[in-house]
């Protein structure tokens, strides 16, 4: 059943009102017609099955039928905190660690990064990706929309690190606990009512350097290594999560 996300202020009491761009995919992509019913998410606390009561090219409204439990967020919040890769990389990330559970998106410039940062061009690109994260969302029957957000710098992502309850740092040459040994221990002890927040850092093509380690590591995160074989920088991010979500018992771990 297709789903979308609505503002709160368009759930009424009974009623909910879609507009503009889901509007149009409801009427001429999915040629929807009164009485069929689909889900809504005002992306925060409420699902609802409903409707459709009338069409219009710019509107649709719906009559709410039940209001649903939500059952699509992982109790662990993973925020993958990602090196700008080239080209549409992040794209790809976005979509598919949207599709996996994650809970946010932090770009950042590191050392390394490849990609020449340009604050000016960058407006559109996150609007893209904030439309390929609800896109996603919408796919995979979330009841929230991921957040991306502008990138930031290294320095900056350090200041901001003990915000987190855990964070890993994916690194190539780390030779000691994997991502299970440094979560594990954090999810037995976290009732599940409670929640807790996760980063997962991922660096760009050409990797960490030894002196961005040190640092990430002064600042309270964790050198985590993903195995034996050297994953690209858009395969990494998706590797971990799944990995999160496994063992935090929303893939049938535990």
């Amino acid at each position: 059943m297709q789903r979308y996300f609505i503002g709160p202020d368009q759930f009424g009491e009974r009623s909910v009102t879609i507009t503009g761009e889901d509007a149009r995919h409801i009427s001429k992509v999915m040629r929807s017609k009164p009485g069929d019913q689909l889900i809504v998410s005002d992306g925060a606390s409420r699902d609802a099955l409903v409707k459709i009561v009338s069409l219009e090219p710019e509107t649709v409204s719906a009559e709410i039928l039940e209001m649903l439990e939500q059952k699509g967020e992982p109790w662990v919040k993973v925020t993958l905190i990602q090196s700008l890769p080239k080209g549409d990389k992040m794209e790809t990330v976005i979509q598919k660690c949207t599709e996996i559970g994650a809970d946010g998106f932090l770009p950042f410039i590191s050392e390394r990064t490849v990609v020449q940062y340009d604050g000016k061009k960058e407006e559109k690109r996150i609007a893209r990706w904030r439309k390929i994260a609800k896109e996603a969302a919408e796919q995979s029957h979330r009841s929230v929309i991921p957040t991306v957000e502008t990138p930031i710098s290294w320095k900056e992502l350090l200041r901001r690190l003990d915000t987190y309850d855990l964070v890993c740092i994916c690194y190539e040459k780390e030779d000691g606990g994997g991502l299970r040994d440094v979560l594990r221990p954090l999810v037995e002890a976290t009732p599940r009512e409670n929640k807790c927040r996760v980063a997962v850092v991922v660096g760009p093509e050409g990797g960490f350097s030894e002196r961005e380690i040190q640092e990430a590591e002064e600042a309270g995160a964790v050198s985590t290594s993903l195995g034996r074989r050297i994953l690209r920088t858009e395969t990494a991010g998706m590797a971990a999560l799944t990995c999160i979500m496994y063992e935090s018992g929303e893939m049938g771990g535990m």
